[in-house]
């Protein structure tokens, strides 16, 4: 697929398109992109993915953002904007239950919204990009700050905090939680790295194990 945009003439729903407001579609096509990249990554996904995904054309999903990468770009800045929402939550709400704990259970519920966690360690790994890696490291940087200035971890608490985030995010994309009824040693990882959250990310994986 070309990055080269293309011209953007007035949207119109695609023929045969249940009417909505052109936000709404928009976002239609945002979830079915953060699907699609979670799934395939971006070198690996079309816009033509999305716009299955999405029930719409492909040509469609061009006038609205004009390249794969600005759409991308959209993806990865909605993720983050949602993991950041997500954080603040706990970090404003009053509870006895550590904050620590709170944001990790925060951060596991998010594989409710599928692809969005998927979609963020896709852009992570594409530093290279001049682009994608600037607005990855970007990102990244404004979680830290977060963690930093408004949870008021340490850094060697937000380096933790955010070592056991990719930990989760690498034993979600192997999809760990398959081994875990039959391989001890994903069995005993998963439950040191889930202690609290397990039974969520069980179901949120797909695996029919409860604990």
């Amino acid at each position: 697929m070309s990055g080269d945009s293309i011209p953007n003439p007035p949207l119109s729903a695609p023929k045969g398109a249940p009417r909505m407001r052109s936000g709404d579609r928009r976002e239609l096509v945002l979830e079915a992109a953060t699907e699609v990249f979670g799934a395939f990554g971006y070198v690996g996904s079309t816009t033509g993915q999305v716009a299955a995904a999405a029930g719409v054309s492909q040509p469609y999903v061009m006038r609205m953002f004009g390249t794969k990468e600005k759409l991308f770009l959209e993806v990865l800045g909605r993720a983050l904007g949602a993991l950041l929402a997500a954080f603040r939550t706990e970090v404003a709400r009053d509870s006895e239950v550590h904050l620590g704990r709170r944001l990790g259970g925060a951060y596991v519920s998010m594989l409710s919204q599928r692809g969005v966690l998927l979609s963020l360690m896709h852009g992570f790994v594409l530093g290279s990009d001049p682009v994608i890696g600037a607005y990855a490291r970007a990102g990244l940087l404004e979680v830290y700050a977060l963690l930093r200035d408004e949870a008021g971890f340490s850094p060697a608490q937000s380096q933790q905090f955010l070592a056991t985030g990719m930990l989760v995010n690498t034993m979600i994309g192997t999809r760990m939680i398959d081994e875990f009824d039959t391989n001890p040693a994903a069995r005993e990882l998963l439950e040191a790295a889930f202690p609290d959250t397990l039974n969520l990310y069980t179901v949120l994986g797909g695996s029919e194990h409860t604990t």
